[in-house]
C-alpha cells in the first residue's frame, strides 16, 4: 500500500493528479471537501454530527475530519490512499500520523506541487470551461477554435469562476502560503517530502509523480 500526500496552492493541478492515480492505479482520493459532503447526507452518526455542524455555520473540527478519515481506512480497500485538502496544519499532521499507525499503515511520501506565483496567476486568470461538458479552456494557451463556441460538444455555454480573478486568487494563495510553509518543513525534516514543478505539462508532472510512487524512499 502507498499512501501519499499532495500539497500544493489553488491551480497547481492536485485535482488532476489525483484524477490520473485514481484511474491509473486504482488509489483513493480522500478530499476533505468530498468526505464532508458525502457524510452529512449518508445518515451515519458520523454523517449527522457533520451535518448539524454545517448547518449551524460553524467549522468542521479536526476531530470529525479525522473521523470521516478513519472509517474510510477502515471500510476502503485500495492499494493506497491520497490525501488531499487534509493535513492542513502541524496538529493535524501529527494526527494522520498517529490515524495510519493505528491501522498499521504509513505515510510514504508528500509530493509539494511547486509553482511560480505569476505564471499561476496567469494560467488561473485566463482559464474558463465549458458548462455543459467541463472542457477546460484558457484565454492564451488554449482558446476555443470558435470564439465563443466548445470544440467538443458546440456549446455556447462558457464560464469563468467568479473567484478566478487576480485578487481573489492572490488572496488564497497568501492563506495558503501561511497554513501550509509548516508543514513543508516538517516533511521535510520526516525525509518524505518530494518536490515537482506544478506548472510542468499534465504527463510531465504525471511522470514526476510517478517516479516518487515507484521509488518513494529516493
Amino acid at each position: 500500500m502507498t499512501n501519499i500526500i499532495l500539497l500544493g496552492p489553488p491551480g497547481a493541478g492536485k485535482g488532476t493528479q489525483a484524477r490520473k492515480l485514481v484511474e491509473e492505479r486504482g488509489m483513493v482520493q480522500l478530499s476533505t471537501g468530498d468526505m464532508l459532503r458525502e457524510a452529512r447526507t449518508s445518515g451515519t452518526e458520523m454523517g449527522k454530527k457533520v451535518a448539524a455542524v454545517m448547518d449551524a455555520g460553524q467549522l468542521v473540527t479536526d476531530e470529525i475530519v479525522i473521523g470521516l478519515i478513519e472509517e474510510k481506512l477502515s471500510t476502503v480497500k485500495a492499494p493506497g490512499f491520497i490525501f488531499d485538502g487534509f493535513p492542513r496544519t502541524l496538529g493535524q499532521a501529527d494526527a494522520l500520523g498517529d490515524l495510519l499507525a493505528k491501522h498499521g499503515s504509513t505515510l510514504d511520501a508528500v509530493i509539494e506541487m511547486r509553482v511560480d506565483d505569476a505564471a499561476l496567476v496567469a494560467r488561473i486568470t485566463g482559464r474558463f470551461t465549458c458548462g455543459d461538458c467541463g472542457e477546460v479552456y484558457h484565454d492564451v494557451t488554449k482558446p476555443t477554435k470558435v470564439p465563443g463556441v466548445c470544440d467538443v460538444c458546440g456549446s455556447t455555454n462558457l464560464k469563468r469562476r467568479a473567484d478566478d480573478n487576480e485578487d481573489s486568487l492572490r488572496t488564497r494563495l497568501m492563506e495558503y502560503y501561511k497554513k501550509t510553509s509548516p508543514l513543508v518543513g516538517y516533511y521535510y525534516h520526516a525525509k518524505k517530502l518530494h518536490v515537482v514543478d506544478g506548472l510542468a505539462e499534465i504527463e510531465a508532472v504525471a511522470a514526476e509523480i510517478a517516479k516518487v510512487l515507484d521509488n518513494p524512499a529516493t
